[in-house]
């Protein structure tokens, strides 16, 4: 630090031991000041930490106000005996020379800083730059800002170009609604901002450029969530020349380098892999938290003749029976407990929930509909014994899967049964498309330039079930943090999967025509992916929302407090732009 610097020469955590004796200048923030008469104790924080400053001269700290800016000169000391270890800098205190305060704290505070947590949400969002004071909120910020530069480090490392990609774009909507952006020269003309830099990185690949790295801001008009806001950051990438292992190859080598340099993590040398299917089958997500076992459990072949209707109905229906084991489970799952269980599967979509408590003896909620014998080949199909507890759905395949996929985490954070590691995984073997009950149609699962499988494209025509993408998804503890896959580079097999996709020639020409004419020139094989670098933080701050690693966050119906935006804008304005509002909220 410029030791000329007129406001500090030191940080207030960086202050040691071995700076006892010295003068030291140094710039913050009244954390706390505890007047004792004959000896003031003040608490000074920036961004690096915290330290105690004392004085004798109580009249000139007696209009200081907490929160006020100050730069503090004086001598540091060893503190004598009231260290404390909870301190970096618990060691030694200042003893005040001089001080001035830059910007008084002229109001009372909304809430109390270090204690921010304890106030309302909606308070701490309003009044945002107060709250990103407290410490926990500013060392989210500070990991975030260190997976970004290593980030950047290991892909440029590895080859990779940063380049930007434009920040208003054609409008080709990506399964959520795009933000339009009016545009003044061109009145009824819009553009949209990105929901992601697909078409530009491909585009790049094209051009020539072997490797494309961007932590790019994206854009969804959609519902909010925890792990969800409508703008956030990817780390963006697209590399040409390769197929889908060296893909996965190069994104485990950023994660293994990631975790040792922010968190001193050693992660295992290859991610695990699991099929779409068994993902499916076995957790009931295509995002799986697999730090634990109870994996779902088909037991349909032995029921199908049962004397129970509930399970032979969903068979009969084409649908399945299936179960998962809560180990050691029966003294925490009450009665009272399962019924609450039932009321959640049923509020999930499923019609119910068949149970097994084992206490000293197997109570099965549908005893009376099956004989000893059945009973027991399901016991023993699931690995069941005295002490766990057993629950089942019964329903069409989809609502069985998604329900005990629920019902296993639900139940596995009440057993707080889940290890505090970090689990990474890759799905692959995605369906190209998925099946829409409600349309009866097949549908894209991915953005139209995914490529299929080479063995699957004669199915597109004839059998959409058997198309598999060459898409991957990559996971950490059930979150999903990545989705990639490679892309068409065929300009008739692009066309035929826009067609696939129930696109018009006049849709596709409107939508994506630059692209396809781009095709005609000669294009590499390549692929890509974009990992959410919000949720990377969110994960390796373990913060229990998007909220608390985003500086300035929106809420739930997408608005930010602090601002009060969005907001209206005046009529000249929108006259400019050939706007004219229509309806306005009440």
């Amino acid at each position: 630090m410029n030791s000329n610097n007129k406001y500090r020469n030191k940080y207030c955590g960086e202050i040691t031991i071995e700076d006892a004796g010295k003068t030291v200048r140094i710039g913050g923030w009244i954390n706390s000041i505890r007047n004792l008469g004959s000896l003031v104790f003040l608490t000074v924080r920036d961004e690096s930490g915290i330290v105690q400053v004392i004085s004798e001269e109580s009249e000139k700290l007696s209009d200081l106000t907490r929160e006020s800016t100050v730069t503090i000169t004086g001598t540091v000391q060893k503190r004598s005996g009231n260290v404390n270890p909870n301190m970096k800098t618990g060691e030694i205190e200042i003893i005040l020379d001089t001080i001035e305060v830059l910007g008084k704290c002229e109001n009372v505070l909304p809430f109390e800083i270090n204690r921010s947590k304890e106030a309302n949400e909606e308070t701490r969002l309003k009044y945002r730059y107060l709250d990103l004071r407290r410490r926990p909120l500013l060392n989210n910020l500070m990991m975030r800002s260190k997976i970004a530069k290593v980030a950047r480090d290991y892909f440029h490392d590895n080859g990779f170009v940063e380049i930007e990609t434009p920040m208003m774009i054609k409008s080709t909507p990506e399964g959520a609604r795009d933000y339009l952006v009016p545009s003044r020269i061109h009145n009824g003309k819009f553009y949209a901002l990105p929901q992601s830099p697909q078409i530009y990185k491909q585009l790049l690949m094209l051009s020539g450029f072997d490797r494309y790295i961007q932590l790019a801001r994206c854009f969804r008009d959609e519902d909010l969530r925890a792990d969800r806001q409508p703008e956030f950051t990817q780390i963006d990438m697209e590399l040409s020349f390769v197929d889908v292992d060296e893909i996965l190859e190069i994104n485990e080598g950023f994660f293994k380098k990631l975790f040792k340099e922010v968190l001193n993590i050693d992660l295992e040398e290859h991610f695990q892999r699991m099929t779409y299917k068994e993902a499916m089958e076995s957790y009931g997500s295509d995002k799986p938290d697999i730090r634990f076992d109870m994996k779902i459990q088909d037991i349909s072949d032995l029921v199908k003749d049962c004397g129970f209707s509930v399970f032979t109905s969903a068979i009969e229906n084409g649908g399945s029976v299936r179960a998962i084991v809560a180990k050691n489970a029966s003294s925490v799952y009450t009665r009272k407990e399962i019924d609450k269980l039932t009321e959640y599967a049923k509020g999930i979509g499923a019609k119910g929930l068949a149970y097994v408590r084992w206490v000293d003896e197997p109570n099965a909620s549908f005893k009376k509909f099956m004989s000893e014998e059945e009973l027991s080949a399901i016991y023993e199909r699931l690995g069941a014994e005295k002490g766990d507890v057993i629950l089942i759905v019964a329903d069409k395949n989809s609502t069985v899967l998604s329900t005990l996929g629920a019902l296993r985490l639900v139940v596995a954070k009440r057993l707080d049964i889940i290890p505090d590691v970090f689990k990474f995984l890759w799905i692959v073997h995605f369906p190209f498309f998925e099946y829409d009950e409600e349309s009866g149609e097949w549908l894209a699962m991915h953005h139209p330039f995914t490529m299929p499988k080479e063995e699957c494209l004669q199915y597109l025509d004839t059998d959409p079930s058997k198309v598999i993408a060459k898409a991957y998804d990559l996971t950490l503890n059930g979150v999903e943090l990545s989705s990639g896959s490679m892309r068409i580079t065929d300009y008739e097999l692009q066309q035929k999967m826009f067609k696939a996709l129930k696109l018009t020639d006049e849709e596709i020409e409107a939508k994506f025509g630059f692209l396809v004419e781009a095709y005609k020139y000669g294009a590499p094989p390549h692929g890509g992916m974009g990992i959410g670098l919000d949720r990377v933080t969110m994960l390796m701050c373990k913060a229990d929302s998007l909220r608390d690693v985003t500086a300035f966050p929106k809420v739930q119906n997408a608005s930010e407090l602090m601002s009060a935006c969005p907001a209206e804008v005046d009529d000249e304005s929108l006259e400019v732009l050939g706007i004219k509002v229509v309806n306005k909220e009440d």
